[in-house]
């Protein structure tokens, strides 16, 4: 398989939840307000031998008229239509931006023409419960009575070749998945598993759902990783977008 990520930039987000671009060769984060993070906002593509995925969908923001996930993929040779299943940890506006697109004369519709959108069924009714700041519900609303849409009702495959599960910890309903090919195992841990410091120290974070279990899975996937030698994709993280033991 091959591992593509789609980086969108470096940003800070605070107790707002706006997330701010960041230019390490400019801005300071001491500088912003007290108790902001540094994250990446890092979509990813993985090629198999049977599919192109992609995990999870970006800010959605637009440069030049042209959705960002979308100049992203082609940047890496792939035309957007060629993606085929688009698997969605959960619909936090930073990982769900893009899944749909919206032009004057249009309307609004699913951003990839020919994928299928795998979504947890009570993450996207949880979405629209909750709303704002954490869930944009407009942009969301591609995914409600759609053909494209493949609503997950708990753990199971997709194909024979992709594990999903609901994780529960970030967010009531988000999942993880596993893709698997050719003795090779990608782990896509969303934001339970955002960043490669968090998988090597205990804490618990305040903005999870649950921050007891998602300390604990991090612990978990991390030691399984290590015995059969993931790779791990972190969407989060600045520096290291990829990691395996191998």
């Amino acid at each position: 398989m091959r591992i593509i990520p789609l980086s969108e930039g470096t940003f800070t987000i605070d107790q707002t939840k706006l997330f701010v671009p960041f230019d390490e060769r400019r801005d300071r984060l001491e500088e912003r307000t007290p108790g902001s993070l540094l994250v990446e906002i890092q979509p990813f593509v993985i090629v198999t031998s049977k599919d192109i995925l992609l995990l999870d969908t970006g800010l959605g923001f637009e440069k030049n008229g042209t959705l960002q996930l979308h100049q992203n993929l082609q940047n890496a040779g792939i035309d957007p239509s060629a993606v085929t299943k688009v698997l969605m940890s959960h619909l936090h506006k930073d990982h769900a931006g893009a899944v749909g697109i919206e032009r004057e004369g249009l309307g609004e519709r699913l951003s990839l023409p020919n994928a299928v959108y795998y979504v947890q069924r009570t993450e996207l009714a949880f979405a629209f419960e909750k709303g704002f700041p954490s869930y944009i519900t407009g942009e969301l609303e591609c995914l409600r009575n759609n053909g494209q849409v493949e609503l997950l009702d708990g753990p199971g495959m997709i194909g024979d070749y992709i594990r999903y599960e609901i994780s529960g910890a970030h967010s009531p309903y988000h999942q993880v998945f596993w893709v698997k090919e050719g003795g090779e195992i990608a782990f896509f841990g969303g934001d339970e598993a955002p960043q490669l410091h968090q998988m090597k120290h205990r804490f618990i974070a305040k903005y999870d759902h649950n921050g007891k279990k998602a300390m604990e899975l991090r612990q978990q996937w991390w030691e399984t990783g290590e015995k059969e030698k993931w790779t791990f994709l972190f969407y989060h993280d600045v520096k290291n977008a990829v990691w395996n033991f191998k």
